[in-house]
C-alpha cells in the first residue's frame, strides 16, 4: 500500500503549477516594489529640481 502511494503521480502536475504560480507571484511583487521605489525617487528628484529652478 505504501509503495502504491509513493508511485501514484496523480495531482503532481497541479502541485507543480501551484509552486510555479507562487514563485512567479513573489517575483512580480518584488518587481513592483522595485519599480515603485524607482518612480518615487524619480518624481521626488524632479520635484526638488523644479523647486530649485524657481528660487
Amino acid at each position: 500500500m505504501i509503495l502504491r502511494f509513493l508511485k501514484d503521480e496523480t495531482g503532481a502536475t497541479a502541485v507543480e503549477y501551484a509552486i510555479i504560480v507562487a514563485v512567479l507571484s513573489l517575483v512580480v511583487a518584488a518587481g513592483i516594489g522595485t519599480v515603485a521605489n524607482s518612480l518615487q525617487y524619480l518624481w521626488g528628484n524632479n520635484n526638488s529640481r523644479l523647486n530649485q529652478a524657481w528660487k
